[in-house]
């Protein structure tokens, strides 16, 4: 799997290899497309956010290059998102239905699973422009690698450290500032998706950094990533919520809207106090001592 730096290699070349892999892959998702359009948009996403979180990493000596390509590249995952969005819907719906707590919610939550199904697939009608979209994509991934090959990351084996030492502190520092927020009384759902985006670094950041302490980096990478699922959860339900406030004409029942609505409440509880247990676990230790240890390891690994 090439979504890592070694630390036994030149991190220019690491850096160069992991971006342009995942690309590369987000171009091949979107021109062969072997699942259909909406899976391959969906999984170009994934891939375009893992050049985002790569970028986040070496920032501090790539600041200018970082702000510039993450604009390129959040802009254009953000014009192939809309249908994505609606079949977030679905799923969430269906994580629902897996949870009723009676025969009569399951039925009303199926129904409404089958309503939000009608929804995605008229949005996706109504998109005309997806084809020429996901074309745009494909041009935009290939200027991001091009302005990739002109950039350099070179950097000595100590600077290195230093750098993922700073990155690391930084970005543990956001994710704590984010669960403070998220414990607050009146905490909004923008703090939840502030702490999601900081774990979603966290957890691939690990994921880069792996070979450093390969059990430990791994073991830390998949909670991080169960972290971020449940607060996907929680997110998703949160739309789903607002879309049936918005548009209570999807509901041929009124009961439906109001099993449904009782459903998020319930679900969302629970989601919200494991997310903040499982983050509270994962950014227990200090960002500084932390970022030492990251320090300390990728030095020790590249000896």
């Amino acid at each position: 799997m090439s979504y890592r730096i070694r630390p036994d290699r030149a991190l220019d070349d690491e850096v160069h290899k992991a971006a342009a892999h995942q690309l590369g892959r987000a171009m091949a998702e979107l021109t062969d497309r072997p699942q259909g359009l909406h899976e391959a948009v969906h999984a170009a996403r994934k891939n375009v956010k893992r050049v985002r979180a790569l970028y986040r990493l070496i920032a501090p000596i790539a600041s200018e290059f970082q702000q510039r390509e993450n604009q390129r590249l959040r802009e254009m995952a953000r014009t192939l998102s809309s249908v994505r969005d609606a079949t977030a819907l679905i799923e969430i719906s269906h994580y629902l239905q897996a949870t009723a707590a009676s025969a009569e919610e399951l039925q009303a939550l199926t129904r409404v699973s089958d309503l939000l199904t009608a929804r995605r697939d008229r949005l996706a009608e109504a998109e005309t422009d997806l084809e020429d979209k996901a074309k745009a994509a494909v041009a935009t991934c290939a200027e991001a690698r091009e302005a990739l090959k002109d950039a350099s990351f070179d950097c000595g084996r100590r600077d290195t450290a230093s750098l993922f030492q700073k990155s690391w502190r930084k970005n543990a520092r956001k994710a704590i500032r984010a669960l403070s927020e998220c414990h607050a009384d009146a905490a909004h759902a923008e703090s939840f998706h502030d702490l999601r985006k900081r774990s979603q670094d966290y957890w691939m950041h690990h994921m880069l950094l792996r070979d450093v302490w390969p059990a430990a980096m791994h073991a830390k990478q998949l909670e991080a990533k169960a972290l971020v699922d449940v607060l996907g959860r929680y997110l998703d339900m949160s739309i789903l919520a607002d879309v049936a406030d918005r548009e209570p004409h999807l509901f041929d029942r009124s009961d439906d809207h109001a099993r449904l609505l009782e459903a998020i409440i319930s679900r969302q509880q629970t989601a919200r106090e494991e997310a903040l247990d499982r983050a509270r676990w994962i950014f227990a230790d200090k960002p500084e001592n932390e970022a030492r240890t990251i320090r300390r390891l990728w030095l020790d690994a590249s000896d």
